[in-house]
């Protein structure tokens, strides 16, 4: 199967012909005795378990950014792979663009960047494990809440109009309405508004994470 590719120089994802990870039986060997700057790890490996390869890469101490690929994206399998040492994680079907996004904050946190967690009040937010608290206990959120509070939280204190999360929402291929954001809000709201979170409507034109004094 092609090998995707970081193209550094043009700041994107490349398909590249099989290449030696491919054909290599022992892609762990294979990980750690190349330098890389980001690993994207598809957990559906054959004969051995994406899992498996991050713990055995972690075991002997390397450090290089892991981005985990799979098709499960319950709360319990996101813990998972960070708890083995993932550093971001994707669920399938997911947008090219957004992959890159993530790829490039990777990459400059690698080199010293951004944190990747937001903290609103009693509510934290890790962006690259896709994970909310409040007031230290998890928050059961869908992949569509997360991406909607990622957003809100992004932008707290301002308006975000429905246009916006549409357009976040529709990044994976989907068609999104109007009335299904309002459906989502709704859900979000329930779950997260707690002590001094709040989420405004601004009637007409969207909706606002109110700021926390």
């Amino acid at each position: 199967m092609p090998a995707i590719a970081w193209n550094a120089a043009r700041h994107r994802l490349e398909q590249r012909p099989p290449s030696a990870w491919n054909r290599a039986r022992h892609r762990v060997e294979y990980a750690t005795n190349n330098e890389f700057d980001l690993l994207i790890l598809d957990l559906g490996l054959p004969k051995m378990h994406g899992l498996e390869v991050l713990r055995k890469l972690r075991s002997r101490g390397s450090s290089m950014p892991v981005l985990i690929l799979t098709a499960a994206d319950s709360v319990e399998e996101r813990v998972k792979g960070l708890d083995y040492g993932a550093d971001d994680y994707m669920a399938k079907p997911f947008s090219l663009q957004e992959l890159e996004a993530r790829v490039r904050a990777l990459t400059r946190r690698g080199m010293g960047g951004a944190t990747s967690t937001i903290k609103h009040g009693p509510l934290v937010y890790d962006q690259a494990g896709r994970v909310a608290t409040i007031d230290g206990k998890m928050v059961e959120l869908s992949a569509r809440e997360l991406g909607l509070l990622e957003v809100l939280l992004q932008r707290a204190g301002r308006l975000v109009s429905k246009d916006q999360l549409v357009e976040r929402l529709c990044e994976w291929g989907e068609e999104v309405s109007n009335n299904a954001i309002e459906v989502y809000i709704h859900r979000l709201r329930k779950k997260i508004e707690k002590g001094p979170i709040r989420i405004a409507t601004v009637r007409g034109l969207g909706y606002c994470l109110e700021k926390i004094p």
